[in-house]
């Protein structure tokens, strides 16, 4: 999540601020299928696409974010296609956001909205590769083009969880990883994402959150692997050398943790998107009317090469998403 000025602040702070939002009475909105329909060229001709956002439903006085409300913002910043991410597990929003429900409400929208699926690898009845697979395979047949938002309690390198990634290497499907201290666990270093790099290789893994987007330096506490680190980057990365070594890790450039890693050292955040412009990805993690998102203007500001633009804002996102 994003806050509203240079100071980071966590998703939960986030979270009960758009609850304060949502309380306040922000205007609903309303745009029908075929005002939809009319905003294709927005698609044809947007600058971005965004590989993380949610849709929500009403819950206590939080508001819902539909699909009518989700495009009409897409239009306003010129995000062409969005990938929309369910949140299944317990520890990742209030209420679960299931894969079906997303499925259902993007639907009408394929052209413009993008979704995935996720298995909580804690599941009774989905532990077994066959059982897996099957349940990936009916996702897939509904429209389903990558696994995430994968955000579950326990190590990232869980066994259960190393089933789930081997299934989506063999559909050379996109992974996005929640990394925290709670949700998908590592050390310093990241040892648990190598080797989850090394057993799903056909995998297109996406980082995100604080554990991975702390490891943009080195010499990182275990502290300071899971908050907002301020200040120069340090050299010995994990992030650079993961990347160095494994042509299957990607990083999402959504949230704070993704805008502060490159804004905490405005100079090596700059470098680090025109060295790495073929593994990074442009997001927002928006989720709900009236967010706000820095990501928009940041990164405008740092005025990176046109091709540089190219890739990161859209064409390495259809690429990995098989869109071109």
């Amino acid at each position: 999540m994003l806050p509203n000025s240079r100071t980071c602040v966590s998703r939960r702070g986030f979270h009960r601020r758009v609850l304060s939002i949502a309380a306040g009475g922000l205007a609903a909105g309303h745009l029908d299928a075929h005002s939809v329909a009319a905003h294709g060229n927005v698609m044809a001709g947007g600058k971005y696409v965004d590989v993380h956002v949610h849709l929500t439903q009403a819950w206590s006085s939080l508001r819902p974010l539909t699909p009518q409300l989700l495009l009409r913002w897409m239009d306003e910043h010129q995000v062409a296609q969005a990938v929309v991410l369910p949140l299944i597990s317990p520890e990742a929003w209030y209420f679960p956001v299931t894969t079906d429900w997303v499925l259902a409400q993007t639907k009408p929208y394929r052209d413009r909205m993008i979704p995935f699926c996720d298995i909580d690898p804690r599941t009774e009845y989905v532990r077994t590769p066959k059982d897996i697979r099957a349940l990936l395979d009916r996702y897939l047949t509904a429209g389903a083009k990558g696994l995430g938002e994968h955000k579950c309690g326990g190590a990232i390198d869980d066994p259960r969880n190393l089933n789930i990634f081997r299934a989506c290497s063999d559909l050379g499907w996109p992974v996005m990883l929640h990394m925290d201290g709670i949700r998908n666990t590592d050390e310093p270093g990241l040892p648990g994402l190598e080797r989850v790099l090394r057993e799903a290789p056909g995998a297109a893994f996406i980082g995100h959150a604080t554990a991975w987007w702390s490891s943009i330096s080195g010499g990182l506490t275990k502290n300071e692997l899971n908050g907002y680190p301020k200040g120069p980057v340090k050299p010995g990365g994990a992030i650079d050398r993961l990347m160095d070594k494994h042509p299957n890790v990607y990083g999402d450039l959504s949230a704070g943790s993704g805008l502060n890693a490159i804004r905490r050292d405005p100079d090596f955040g700059r470098e680090f998107l025109i060295r790495r412009a073929d593994r990074l990805l442009f997001g927002t993690d928006y989720l709900a009317e009236g967010q706000p998102v820095d990501q928009f203007q940041f990164l405008d500001k740092l005025d990176l090469p046109a091709e540089v633009q190219a890739k990161v804002f859209r064409t390495n996102a259809r690429k990995i998403l098989r869109l071109a």
